[in-house]
């Protein structure tokens, strides 16, 4: 195992890219010394004494990475395109936490003949960037709603005409009485290096990136 010998901090978001992180971590050396869902704790210990692991929201993981708040970090694609990836070094796609962003209306509406006929649709979501490019391309006429959760409420209540909204097992959609009518993109996470870091930093970043690197080849083999 190879020891990290400068300060190294990572940022995590809780959940399910947290859990798909750790078997990554550990090809590199490094586990962290708590039970994070147990913990109401932001910063973490690891076995490895230079290196911590910070939790923060999910969208915010590339802020802290851009601003140096974490030398790097795992992002999903979905957060990356809203923050625009300013002063982020991408190297990898990790292949973790997969889903898709979809189009979502409530069961009954008639997506596809409000398109046709050129209607102006209102759009909940947590995702404006992508909802509005891939509108723009469609030339659909969209006004844009955002929200930070709960998004299924939105058509519900008439608030809106259809989400954009990350979806893995459609499960929340079908028990919320909606239907995903049209998928955007796929989704999975990325490593994020902080690009300053990485020069400053460079042999242990460059061990923990061939290592999530070589992890990752191997799963896929």
């Amino acid at each position: 195992m190879t020891t990290v010998t400068t300060p190294v901090t990572i940022a995590l978001s809780k959940g399910r890219i947290f859990e798909e992180t750790v078997p990554l971590l550990a090809a590199a050396g490094i586990e962290v010394t708590e039970d994070v869902e147990k913990s109401r704790k932001l910063i973490f210990d690891t076995n490895q004494p230079n290196v911590r692991v910070v939790l923060v929201r999910a969208s915010d993981v590339p802020v802290y990475v851009q601003y140096g708040g974490a030398d790097l970090g795992v992002s999903g694609l979905d957060s990356l395109i809203e923050h625009g990836g300013q002063g982020l070094y991408q190297p990898l796609d990790l292949q973790i936490a997969k889903c898709r962003v979809s189009v979502a209306v409530r069961n009954g509406f008639d997506y596809a003949h409000a398109v046709k006929q050129g209607a102006r649709l209102r759009i909940a979501t947590k995702y404006p960037e992508i909802a509005r490019h891939f509108f723009a391309k469609k030339g659909v006429h969209v006004d844009m709603v955002k929200l930070y959760g709960s998004m299924e409420l939105a058509p519900l209540t008439g608030m809106a005409d259809a989400i954009v909204d990350l979806v893995s097992t459609g499960n929340t959609l079908k028990a919320n009485d909606l239907v995903e009518v049209e998928p955007i993109m796929d989704i999975s996470s990325r490593l994020v290096v902080n690009q300053a870091s990485l020069k400053l930093k460079q042999a242990p970043l460059r061990h923990i990136i061939d290592s999530f690197a070589a992890a990752v080849a191997a799963k896929n083999n």
